[in-house]
């Protein structure tokens, strides 16, 4: 934000001439602005336990020579915090020299906050509490970092706004403001939103293809013009119905279960390959532009454990198999949990749909209005359940222990994903395998709580899982950015009206002066203006990937009973995109920027949910849908099979689907054995099943059986093959990446070759150029070399102020090289000024010898 933008450029882009006077770490700038902000309560009392935990604390952070400025503000007390520079300088050295040798560049304002978030957090006092403890007891009442305004305002206007929704999303700024973590969520999103145009083309082909032969389709007329009299939906307050009354339901069954969702959902499976695929390519062509690729997560929270202690040790790894027995039987337990929850809403439905056929205006559709009231019950249950699984998942993590943030990240996403997804799926997996399976024959119907369960339509079981589907992402989707967006959005307006009172009471020093050195009014101002801003931590991020990641799972793994899904999502991602970046941007406290190089473990999510998606449209086209029923009847047992041409291949398909029983007239809860009805007065009904009078099943149950397993296995077989040719044939790492990867490493090496050759020959100056030669970011002013003698040493031993001495008297003013090498017998003095770059090594005339130089003060 401070520097100028030819300043901006990463150390990877380094010039190669070998006798370039610049340093080995790029300069600090001038820093205006501060890092963090704490802020606390004035309520307490100075002697307070409460006061005396945040003096400790400010008195830790000030002993890592981080400046605190205090500025009071009606009961609240806000701490500015800005760490010094060598902080950062220590930093970018480890990353030069790591083994992954991820170089840095300048230290940028999001590296600055990204540091310091880390020290602050690894910060204890003599309790032994931290931060985070600090916060709990309400010793400090938030912390948060500051918001850029010159760069707020770029991003508000290039991006964070809704009439930026077509135009292309500046991910390099979002990566120098809100870090690479950021950058490669909205990555992500863009590549799935546009992957998702030829998904949701062919979805939308699908749908007008079954829309195309609505009135034609014989099994639609059939339904329509029936004569047929069904058996009673449930007991007691139930009829009989006819079949043509459900003509409405039978033509949207057909929109949604036809030929066409047969290659749709296996081009899906295929295009959650390929979506993976690209999405990995894009990925490596995008990080290496970052100089992000060889990025190590371990050694990054190494390298920020030494800058918070040097003397800090490693975390060790730590497993134990009661521990890990004692999560695994939790998350086991939690799962059933969630299942039974599952079966709670099944029980809803079959409760509520002889209630409803009790009203007369509901008797006709009390089903479909089970399965609606049964989804937005989901739906609530849903949004409870999210809290609970977020509070669960935190406490297993915490429960195993692990040695790194990273571990606990990608601990806790599996296990969040896990219980959102079967809190989610868990209903429409009864709905898409069970339902209308489960549930008898007349006579010896299955029953909960003396209910019946519920039956499939004649036309099929797809059309309830549809209406489940639908529901839950129509309100999840709607309901939820709705949320999002207008809570941070009630809170900006407080925060701009605080923010204006404190720019009136600036008056003349605001407009002028303070563009120099803010007065306190100008921070105040500025710090209220995100301290009212809504809150965001670590879950934000998380919120907004766990959001997308179900959409996926909802868009490919039943995708064959919702065509129109890709569509949704994808209008959905258009606003979505656009919906975060503001909240981001100008609503939210500014989010901890966070270094990476990939989704983390979201990624092998994705593959599993692409594995399963496969399985789940396998058994829904197989099990769920007519599709094989339908095939078998055409070809053997249909009009076309017997030879009869005259006709339609599915004519009498309904009524082949449809098997016979015998009820009461008196009691048409009683069902009567086929070989009593002669002795009885007993009224025909029509059930869907395949089965004789006496209630066995069909050899032509058997056949159909046979044959979804059948096509379930070839599906799978065939459409893995596919996805293995697929991702095959698309290498996750583009060619020009891997040439470019190899050119900068070659070049750095050769670099460093050059530098470590030319020291023991070449003069003090050249040696030195030489060394800056691969940092192009601060200059060395020519300097005359001091070669240490034991004199020199003698007289550094003497009871004054070094520094003074060897600045006045040894060394020339435009020297910025200050190394005194004693003789070997003695310990090596480390005098290098805080505001001078420090060589790699120095030559000791005195001894003849080449010494390497401690890089740390």
């Amino acid at each position: 934000m401070f520097r100028a933008d030819k300043d901006n450029v990463e150390l990877c882009d380094r010039q190669t001439d070998a006798l370039n006077t610049e340093s080995l770490l790029p300069s600090a700038p001038i820093q205006r602005t501060y890092d963090y902000i704490l802020v606390s309560s004035t309520e307490d009392e100075d002697m307070d336990q409460k006061a005396l935990k945040r003096t400790a604390f400010l008195k830790e952070l000030e002993n890592k020579k981080i400046t605190v400025t205090t500025i009071i503000h009606d009961d609240k007390l806000f701490f500015g915090l800005l760490a010094p520079n060598e902080m950062f300088e220590d930093y970018q050295y480890l990353l030069k020299v790591s083994d992954s040798c991820n170089w840095s560049g300048d230290v940028t304002h999001a590296n600055r906050i990204r540091i310091i978030h880390s020290v602050l957090h690894q910060t204890c006092i003599n309790t032994g509490e931290n931060l985070e403890e600090l916060l709990l007891k309400d010793v400090f009442e938030s912390m948060f970092c500051l918001h850029e305004k010159n760069e707020q305002k770029k991003l508000q206007k290039n991006w964070a706004r809704w009439t930026a929704l077509f135009t292309r999303q500046p991910f390099s700024d979002v990566k120098c403001y809100f870090g690479e973590k950021v950058a490669l969520y909205y990555l992500w999103l863009d590549w799935y939103t546009r992957l998702l145009v030829p998904a949701a083309a062919i979805g939308v082909v699908v749908f007008l293809y079954a829309l195309a032969f609505f009135n034609t389709s014989p099994l639609i007329k059939e339904v329509c013009q029936s004569n047929i009299t069904m058996c009673p939906r449930c007991d007691k307050t139930c009829q009989v119905w006819e079949l043509s009354d459900t003509c409405s339901y039978a033509k949207v069954s057909h929109l949604f279960d036809n030929e066409g969702t047969v290659a749709f959902a296996m081009f899906m499976a295929i295009w959650a390959t390929l979506f993976l695929e690209l999405w990995k390519r894009h990925r490596a062509k995008h990080v290496s532009d970052w100089k992000v690729y060889d990025w190590s997560e371990e050694e990054e929270e190494l390298i920020m454990d030494i800058v918070n202690d040097p003397n800090c040790n490693t975390k060790k790894f730590r497993h134990s198999y009661l521990r890990t027995t004692l999560v695994l039987t939790l998350v086991t337990v939690m799962l059933m949990l969630i299942i039974g929850l599952a079966h709670a809403l099944v029980v809803f439905r079959v409760v509520a749909a002889p209630l409803l056929s009790e009203w007369e205006f509901l008797r006709d559709h009390a089903n479909t209005v089970a399965v609606m009231l049964g989804a937005v019950l989901h739906y609530v249950t849903i949004q409870i359940m999210t809290r609970v699984n977020r509070w669960v998942s935190l406490k297993l993590c915490k429960m195993e222990e692990l040695n790194s943030l990273a571990a606990k990240e990608r601990s806790f996403t599996v296990k969040m994903f896990t219980f959102q997804f079967f809190t989610l799926f868990s209903s429409l997996f009864y709905v898409a395998f069970f339902l209308g399976r489960i549930n008898g024959h007349p006579g010896k119907y299955v029953r909960i709580a003396g209910f019946r369960l519920e039956e499939c339509h004649p036309s099929g079981c797809l059309t309830d899982l549809f209406i489940q589907m639908a529901v839950i992402m129509l309100l999840k989707q709607t309901v939820n950015n709705i949320f999002e967006f207008t809570v941070p959005w009630l809170k900006s307006i407080l925060s701009r009206k605080a923010a204006s009172k404190l720019e009136r009471k600036c008056g003349y020093c605001y407009r002028k002066a303070c563009r120099v050195e803010p007065c306190d009014l100008c921070k105040l101002q500025d710090w209220l203006r995100n301290y009212h801003l809504a809150n965001s931590d670590a879950f934000s991020l998380f919120n907004e990937f766990l959001e997308m990641v179900i959409q996926f799972s909802f868009t490919t793994i039943f995708v064959a009973a919702f065509p129109l899904a890709p569509l949704l999502a994808f209008l959905n991602n258009i606003f979505e995109i656009r919906l975060d970046a503001i909240k981001m941007v100008r609503l939210e406290k500014r989010l901890i920027p966070r270094k990476t190089n990939d989704i983390g473990v979201w990624t092998q999510v994705l593959e599993a949910i692409g594995v399963l998606a496969v399985i789940a449209n396998g058994l829904v086209i197989g099990f769920t849908s007519d599709f094989i029923p339908r095939l078998v009847y055409r070809y053997h047992y249909g009009p076309c099979a017997t030879g009869n041409t005259n006709t339609h291949c599915m004519e009498g398909y309904i009524n082949d689907t449809l098997a016979t029983a015998f009820m009461s007239t008196e009691n048409q809860d009683m069902f009567i054995n086929a070989e009593e009805r002669h002795h009885l007065n007993v009224t025909q009904c029509s059930y869907r099943d395949y089965r004789n009078e006496d209630y066995s099943l069909t050899s032509q149950f058997w056949l159909v059986l046979a044959t979804r397993f059948a096509f379930v296995v070839l599906f799978e077989h065939v459409v893995v093959i596919c996805k293995f040719v697929a991702a095959w044939f698309v290498p996750g790492n583009p060619t020009k990446v891997k040439n470019d990867r190899l050119e900068d490493k070659l070049g750095r090496l050769k670099d460093e070759l050059r530098v470590s050759t030319s020291s023991p020959r070449g003069s003090p100056e050249e040696t030195l150029s030489a060394s800056s030669s691969q940092h192009p970011q601060r200059l060395i002013p020519p300097c005359t070399w001091t070669v240490c003698t034991p004199a020199v040493w003698q007289a550094l031993q003497k009871p004054q102020d070094k520094d003074q001495q060897a600045e006045e008297q040894l060394l020339p003013q435009s020297c910025l090289v200050a190394e005194l090498c004693p003789p070997l017998t003695d310990p090596i003095p480390h005098y290098v000024p805080s505001h001078t770059p420090r060589p790699d090594r120095v030559l000791c005339t005195e001894h003849s010898t080449s010494l390497s130089t401690s890089l740390f003060i």
